[in-house]
C-alpha cells in the first residue's frame, strides 16, 4: 500500500513536544551512587523526528521555552544541531519557583541491574502549551506537512496538551497531512485521570492514519481486552498480537497502519528485538533476534522514527518494518536516547547483520 503524501509540503514531519534535559551517570553506573553525569536534550517526539532530520528531511518542532533560561538555550542549539526548525512561545520564568524545562534522570543499567528512570516535571513549561500558541492554518495550509506525529506523552501531559494534540490532528487532517500516534502509555501520567485521558486518546486515535503501541498501550489506553504476551513463545506471542490488533482495527477502521515492537529482555545489555506491522490488510513480521544494548531508552522512538521515515520515502511496507527495526537497534547502540543514522546504508547494514568495519 502507499499513502497519498503532500509532496509540496515544506516540512516532512511536524511534532508537538515538551522539551527537557536528560541527566545520565558516567560509565553505566546507577544514579544514586554516581557523582559524574552527562546532560543531553530530550523528548520522545524529537527522538522520533531525529531519524528524518539526520537523514535530510525537513522537520519542525512545536514547543514552548522558558524565556532567558540557559537550558532553553541548550535546547534550541541542540535542535538546530539536529537540523530541526522550531517555534514556540517564550514564557517568563516567574521567579525561582516558576516555570522550567523537564528533567529526566536515568541510568542505562548493566547486566542483571535494570535501568531506572526518575522524572522530575514539576513546573514544566510544556504543560501549558496550547493550540492558541500556533498558527495552524500557516503550518498545515501555507507551509504544509507530510506527517504530523503525536505521542501519548505530550497528549497525557495536561488537559491543555491533550486538547493541543486533538486540535493539531483535526487541522492536519483538513489539509491532507498524515497523522501518526504513538500511544506511549505511562501509568504515572494516567493515575486518577483514566476517564479523561481515555476519551481524548480515543478521539485522537480516530483521526490517525498510523497507530503505534504495545499490547499494554492498546489495552490501557482504550480499555480493550487483550493478551499478556509475557512468557509466551514467539509464535504464540505474535499470533496474540495479531488478534489484538485485528480487534483494535474494528474500533478505528479509518486507520491504515498499526505497528508494535516485540521486545524480550535477556539482560540490560542483550534483548530479543522484533516488530509487527499491519499495513492495509497485509501483515509484516520481523521475528525477534538478539541485539546488543548500550542504553535501551529510546529504542521504541527509534523504531517509530524509522517507520515514519520509510513511509515518507514512499517505500513498500516490507521495507518500512525492516528500516524501523534497524533504527530501533541503532538507537539502543548509542548513549543518546534518539537514533542518529549517518546515512541509510548504516541502517540497512544493521538490518543485514553486517557489523564489519567500513573503511
Amino acid at each position: 500500500m502507499k499513502f497519498s503524501l503532500n509532496r509540496d509540503a515544506e516540512y516532512s514531519l511536524v511534532v508537538p513536544t515538551s522539551m527537557g534535559v536528560r541527566i545520565c551517570p558516567h560509565d553505566r553506573q546507577p544514579v544514586h551512587s554516581s557523582s559524574a553525569f552527562t546532560l543531553q536534550v530530550t523528548s520522545a517526539e524529537t527522538n522520533v523526528a531525529s531519524v528524518s532530520s539526520y537523514l535530510g528531511l525537513p522537520v519542525k518542532v512545536l514547543t514552548a521555552f522558558v524565556k532567558d533560561s540557559p537550558f532553553a538555550r541548550i535546547i534550541k542549539d541542540d535542535l538546530a544541531g539536529r537540523h530541526m526548525d522550531y517555534e514556540g512561545r517564550e514564557v517568563p520564568q516567574g521567579g525561582p519557583w516558576g516555570y522550567r524545562h523537564q528533567i529526566n534522570i536515568a541510568d542505562s543499567g548493566f547486566g542483571a541491574r535494570g535501568p531506572r528512570v526518575w522524572n522530575d516535571r514539576a513546573g514544566e513549561v510544556g504543560r501549558d502549551i496550547s493550540i492558541d500558541d500556533f498558527d495552524v492554518e500557516r503550518i498545515f495550509g501555507a507551509e504544509g506537512a507530510g506527517i504530523l506525529h503525536l505521542s501519548g506523552l505530550i497528549a497525557a501531559l495536561s488537559p491543555e496538551t491533550g486538547r493541543l494534540c486533538l486540535e493539531l490532528a483535526r487541522a492536519a487532517k483538513k489539509y491532507g497531512t498524515l497523522i501518526s500516534f504513538d500511544l506511549n502509555f505511562r501509568a504515572s501520567f494516567w493515575k486518577n485521570r483514566e476517564e479523561e485521558l481515555r476519551a481524548i486518546f480515543t478521539e485522537i486515535a480516530a483521526n490517525t492514519d498510523i497507530l503505534i503501541g504495545n499490547e499494554e498501550d492498546y489495552q490501557l489506553c482504550f480499555g480493550i481486552n487483550g493478551p499478556s504476551v509475557h512468557g509466551m513463545d514467539i509464535k504464540s506471542g505474535i499470533d496474540a498480537y495479531k488478534e489484538m490488533i485485528t480487534q483494535i482495527k474494528t474500533v478505528f477502521p479509518e486507520t491504515e497502519v498499526f505497528a508494535t515492537t516485540l521486545r524480550q529482555v535477556t539482560d540490560s545489555n542483550s534483548h530479543m528485538w522484533g516488530a509487527l506491522l499491519l499495513a492495509g490488510d497485509e501483515w509484516h513480521v520481523v521475528e525477534p533476534r538478539s541485539i546488543a544494548v548500550l542504553d535501551r531508552i529510546g529504542g521504541g522512538d527509534g523504531f517509530v522514527g524509522g517507520l515514519l521515515y520509510a513511509i515518507l520515502r514512499e517505500w513498500e511496507p516490507e521495507k518500512w518494518i525492516r528500516f524501523a527495526w534497524a533504527c530501533g537497534a541503532l538507537a539502543v547502540a548509542s548513549l543518546t536516547d534518539y537514533c542518529q543514522p549517518a546515512d541509510e546504508e548504516q541502517v540497512w547494514s544493521i538490518w543485514q547483520g553486517n557489523a564489519r568495519v567500513k573503511r
